[in-house]
């Protein structure tokens, strides 16, 4: 995969509200209004001569297309119901994202048992549920609109076919993640195992007329992911496997980006919430790829200033879950203590999107 480098002018974009913004990659900005911050404190000016700090930019990075419907089902939702509406879990993993729609009404619960009998829908969030979520919501007369990314839901009937032709399912994913529950939730219990690490490989002792399969969640590492599923083949050379890889495009994107990125640089961060997945994933591919200092921030407030006082290069990403926002917002930051250029390695160019829930599209139509 080729990357280009393109130079960004204009640089600090934030300073003059006044200034244009240089970089337009928020999907659906428009509905969550994600190009702003009320609350943003300016950051101050370095006085004298700051260092020199030029700034790769890593490219795709930010809202994949499967958070940018979860949230717009979100506003949807407020649009057509009013406030509140309520969010089983958080919508997708970006503190920022909550909070924003938060304001806009959006109550998030842990539980459904958390959600009133008003008559207000609750939405599932884009990690997906285990099948008796929707269940039990149905059997309270609840109204529910599945956000649950179709990338996800993808793995979820891979899961469920193979269990219908007698499979055992090995799911290769991080126990506790929302979306791993969700998987592991749409087949009866014993019909399917997880898979963490190589390690559990060696622990695997299936009857040997058991016919297996495996699927993975959609945002691990690309590379630990290989190295679990050869393992899988070499041990069970019968094995079922997806007829498409079910890490998703974004989150192959992005890993690519940084590794392109990774070793030019004397520091990476990436932008995004702790319980982040591909966020994480993100931040252990800039390590594995050699770069010195490796940080996962949410806020510019978060920066260790004394870490990057004597970085001249640095690799910026973001999770697919971060909006853009808070990539200006990082550069804002370094622009006010350092003399900063920015250039932009891109490695693809993304145009997926998909459509709203069923539910909503007539409404939006209108």
């Amino acid at each position: 995969m080729g990357a280009s480098l393109s130079r960004l002018s204009g640089w600090p974009l934030l300073t003059d509200p006044a200034t244009p913004l240089h970089i337009r990659r928020i999907m659906s900005a428009d509905t969550i209004n994600l190009t702003a911050d009320p609350n943003r404190v300016p950051q101050p000016a370095v006085t004298g001569d700051k260092p020199p700090l030029e700034i790769l930019l890593c490219a795709p990075r930010g809202f994949c297309a499967g958070v940018v419907r979860a949230i717009d089902v979100v506003e949807r939702a407020l649009a057509i119901y009013g406030a509140p509406v309520y969010v089983r879990h958080e919508i997708v993993h970006n503190k920022y994202v909550v909070e924003t729609l938060k304001r806009k009404g959006a109550v998030f619960v842990r539980e459904l048992d958390e959600v009133p009998d008003s008559g207000a829908p609750v939405i599932f969030s884009a990690h997906g549920v285990a099948k008796t979520v929707p269940q039990n919501a149905d059997a309270r007369g609840l109204t529910t609109i599945d956000a649950t990314c179709p990338l996800v839901t993808k793995v979820h009937r891979e899961a469920e076919i193979h269990h219908k032709r007698g499979r055992h399912v090995l799911l290769v994913g991080h126990s506790g993640h929302p979306e791993v529950v969700g998987t592991m939730g749409q087949l009866p219990k014993g019909s399917i195992t997880l898979v963490e690490d190589i390690e559990q490989i060696d622990a695997l002792n299936p009857p040997s007329d058991q016919a297996l399969a495996w699927v993975t969640q959609t945002t691990l590492s690309i590379d630990d992911t290989k190295h679990i599923v050869e393992a899988l083949k070499a041990k069970f050379p019968a094995i079922h496997g997806p007829h498409k890889d079910d890490i998703c495009y974004a989150t192959t994107n992005r890993q690519e980006a940084v590794k392109e990125v990774a070793p030019r640089v004397d520091a990476l961060i990436v932008v995004g919430s702790s319980n982040s997945s591909n966020s994480q994933r993100l931040r252990e591919v800039a390590e594995r790829a050699g770069c010195p200092i490796t940080r996962l921030v949410l806020r510019a407030e978060e920066i260790d200033w004394d870490a990057f006082k004597d970085v001249r290069r640095l690799g910026l990403t973001a999770g697919a879950s971060a909006p853009e926002v808070l990539v200006e917002e990082i550069i804002d930051a370094f622009a006010a203590r350092f003399d900063v250029t920015v250039d932009q390695v891109s490695v693809t160019v993304e145009d997926m999107s998909f459509p709203l829930p069923r539910e909503l599209r007539s409404e939006a139509a209108e």
